[in-house]
C-alpha cells in the first residue's frame, strides 16, 4: 500500500460532465488543481461515461448535451459539434481540451474502491491502471461517479434460464452484432429508441416492450411542468434517502421527425412488458409467446455509490439523503450529479453550488 504524496483538501471522484463541472468552479475560487484538489477517474480516457456509448450514436439523438462551465473559452461547443462523428468521440475530445485549458491535471485510469474513516481522517483508497493500491487523506469527497458503472436489469422469473443474450446499454456495441437474430428491446427512454432504429436493418425480429406506456411529445415541445415535476420528484427522494426515481418517466419522449418515421414504420410500436423469460424466448401473461436470441435490457442505471459502504451513508429506504448537494449523515461528502442534478445542465448549476459550498466548509476547517 502507497499513499499519494501530499494530501489534498479536496478529492473529487469522476471526471465526467459533473466532476469536471465542480473542478472548473473549485479552480475559479483559489484552489489550485493537482495539489488543493484532486480529481481521480477511473475511465482510460476523457469522455466520463460518453466513452464508453455505442458507435452509431450521434450528438442530437439522444439527449441534449450542455456545454460545461467555461468551455466557451476552450473555443468549442455541443451546439455546433459535428454531428456525423461519433458522439463519444466527439464528448471525448473536447472534455480532452477542456482538461487540458484549465490545467484541471485528471490522474487516469485510477478506480477510487473505498472511502473511509480512519481515526477522525477521510481516506479515499483507489487502484491505479497497474492494479496497485494507494490512498488519499483528505478533508472532503466530491463524488461525481454518475450512473454508467451500476447498470440495472429488472428480475423476471426465467432471467437467468434464457439461452440466448442478455445485453445492457453498457454492453451495446453495434446493430451489426445481432445480424439475423430474433432481438427484444426493453426500456422506455431514447436509449432503446436508438437501438430500435439501428437495429431494424439488421435483427431477424424486432419487438420493443417497455413497463409503461410511452408519452410522445410533439416535436420542439418541451413540456416544462412534467420536467419540472420530475425533477423535483428526484429531489424529493434524495432528500428523504429513497431510491431514485427515474427521469425520463416522467418527462416523456420528443416526437422528432425521425422517431415519427419509425412510428409510422411500426417498429416504435411498444407493447407491454412480458411476464416471464423461457429459454428460447420472452412469454406475456396472455400466454403470447416471440421468439429471441437476444434481449437488449436499456432500463436504466442507479446511482454508483458501493464506494461510500464503508461511511454506511445509506438509509433503510434504499438511498443516501442529499439536500443542497451534502450528504446529511456526514457534511464531508458533497454529491455533484446526484438525483436532480443528473442532467448536463443541473450537473453545472450544482457544479458551482457545491463548489462554494466546499470552499465555505474548508474555511471553517
Amino acid at each position: 500500500m502507497t499513499t499519494s504524496p501530499g494530501s489534498p483538501s479536496v478529492v473529487v471522484i469522476g471526471a465526467g460532465q459533473a466532476g469536471l463541472s465542480v473542478s472548473f468552479y473549485l479552480r475559479r475560487l483559489g484552489l489550485e488543481p493537482g495539489s488543493d484538489f484532486v480529481v481521480l477517474d477511473r475511465g482510460p480516457g476523457t469522455g466520463g461515461a460518453w466513452q464508453h456509448r455505442w458507435e452509431a450514436l450521434r450528438i442530437g439523438s439522444a439527449h441534449h448535451i450542455n456545454d460545461l462551465p467555461g468551455m466557451d473559452e476552450v473555443g468549442v461547443s455541443f451546439d455546433t459539434a459535428d454531428r456525423a462523428q461519433p458522439a463519444k468521440d466527439v464528448v471525448a475530445d473536447y472534455y480532452a481540451r477542456y482538461e487540458a485549458h484549465f490545467e484541471l491535471q485528471v490522474r487516469r485510469p485510477v478506480d477510487v474502491k473505498r472511502v473511509f474513516n480512519r481515526g477522525t481522517d477521510l481516506v479515499v483508497g483507489f487502484e491505479d491502471g497497474a492494479s496497485r493500491p494507494g490512498e488519499l487523506e483528505t478533508d472532503v469527497v466530491v463524488n461525481a461517479t454518475g450512473t454508467w458503472g451500476s447498470p440495472f436489469i429488472p428480475w423476471y422469473p426465467g432471467l437467468n434460464d434464457f439461452a440466448g443474450r442478455h445485453v445492457h446499454t453498457t454492453g451495446y456495441d453495434s446493430a451489426g452484432d445481432f445480424e439475423g437474430k430474433n432481438v427484444i428491446v426493453v426500456g422506455g427512454g431514447t436509449s432503446a429508441i436508438g437501438f430500435l432504429l439501428e437495429l431494424e436493418g439488421s435483427a431477424e425480429s424486432l419487438t420493443w416492450v417497455s413497463r409503461r406506456p410511452i408519452e410522445f411529445l410533439d416535436e420542439g415541445e418541451l413540456n416544462m411542468e412534467a420536467g419540472t415535476a420530475a425533477v423535483a420528484a428526484q429531489d424529493e427522494a434524495a432528500r428523504n434517502g429513497r431510491a431514485l426515481p427515474s427521469i425520463v418517466s416522467g418527462t416523456g419522449v420528443p416526437r422528432t421527425r425521425r422517431i415519427q418515421a419509425g412510428i409510422d414504420r411500426g417498429t416504435l410500436i411498444a407493447q407491454p412488458m412480458f411476464a416471464s423469460i423461457e429459454p428460447d424466448g420472452v412469454r406475456w401473461a396472455d400466454g403470447t409467446f416471440r421468439p429471441a436470441d437476444a434481449i437488449v435490457w436499456s432500463t436504466g442505471f442507479r446511482p454508483e455509490l458501493r464506494h461510500l459502504a464503508p461511511l454506511k451513508l445509506r438509509e433503510k429506504e434504499g438511498g443516501i439523503t442529499v439536500g443542497a448537494g451534502s450528504s446529511w449523515k456526514d457534511g464531508r461528502i458533497f454529491f455533484a450529479g446526484y438525483g436532480p442534478q443528473a442532467s448536463t445542465i443541473g450537473a453545472n448549476r450544482a457544479g458551482r453550488q457545491i463548489a462554494r459550498q466546499v470552499v465555505a466548509l474548508l474555511s471553517n476547517l
